[in-house]
C-alpha cells in the first residue's frame, strides 16, 4: 500500500489525491466480487417469504428444515454467505491501507486542498468562532456520515424491521465516533 501511495504521489504531487486514487483502485479491483455479493443478497431477499414458509412448516424438525433450505439455495443458485464474502476479502486490504495512513510519516504536514493543510491532523473548518469540544466544523466527518446515510438508504433492507432501524442509526453512531 505504501509503495502504491508513493508511486501515485510521484505523478500527482499530492498525497490527498494519491489516497483517493488508491481507494478508487482498490474499490475497482473488488467491484466484481462486491457486485456478485450484492446480487446474492438481493436474491436472498426475494427468497425471504419462501424461507419463512419453510421455517414455519418445519419448525420442529431442524434437520429437515436445513435440507429444505439447502435445496432452496441450490434451486435458485444462491449462496447464503455470498453477501458476506466480499466484505471478508476487503477487510485485510482496507486494514492495510488504514495502517499505512496511520503510520506514514510522509503525510505529516502534507497539504491536500482548501482548508486541509495537514493530512495527519483532524480536519476542521474554522468559521470565526469556536465550537465547544470541536474547534471548527468537521466537514469531512459530516460528509462521511451523510454519504453513509445515503448508501444505507440505497442498500436493500432486510425483512427484520429492528435490524433495518439499527442499520439506519449506524451512520449517526459512526459520525459521532469520528468527530475526535
Amino acid at each position: 500500500m505504501l509503495y502504491l501511495l508513493n508511486f501515485l504521489f510521484g505523478f500527482l504531487h499530492n498525497y490527498g489525491l494519491a489516497i483517493i486514487l488508491v481507494t478508487i483502485i482498490i474499490k475497482a479491483l473488488f467491484w466484481p466480487i462486491a457486485h456478485k455479493g450484492m446480487k446474492s443478497m438481493k436474491t436472498l431477499q426475494k427468497l425471504q417469504p419462501k424461507m419463512a414458509k419453510l421455517r414455519e412448516k418445519y419448525a420442529n424438525d431442524k434437520e429437515r428444515l436445513n435440507r429444505e433450505m439447502i435445496q432452496l439455495y441450490q434451486t435458485y443458485k444462491v449462496n447464503p454467505m455470498g453477501g458476506c464474502l466480499p466484505m471478508v476479502l476487503q477487510i485485510p486490504v482496507f486494514f492495510a491501507l488504514y495502517k499505512v495512513l496511520l503510520q506514514t510519516i510522509e503525510l505529516r504536514h502534507a497539504p491536500f486542498m482548501l482548508w486541509i493543510t495537514d493530512l495527519s491532523a483532524p480536519d476542521r473548518l474554522f468559521i470565526g468562532f469556536d465550537i465547544p469540544f470541536l474547534g471548527g466544523i468537521p466537514v469531512l466527518t459530516l460528509l462521511m456520515g451523510a454519504s453513509m446515510f445515503l448508501q444505507q438508504k440505497m442498500t436493500p433492507t432486510t425483512a427484520d424491521p429492528t435490524q433495518a432501524k439499527i442499520m439506519m442509526f449506524l451512520p449517526v453512531v459512526f459520525t459521532f465516533m469520528f468527530l475526535d
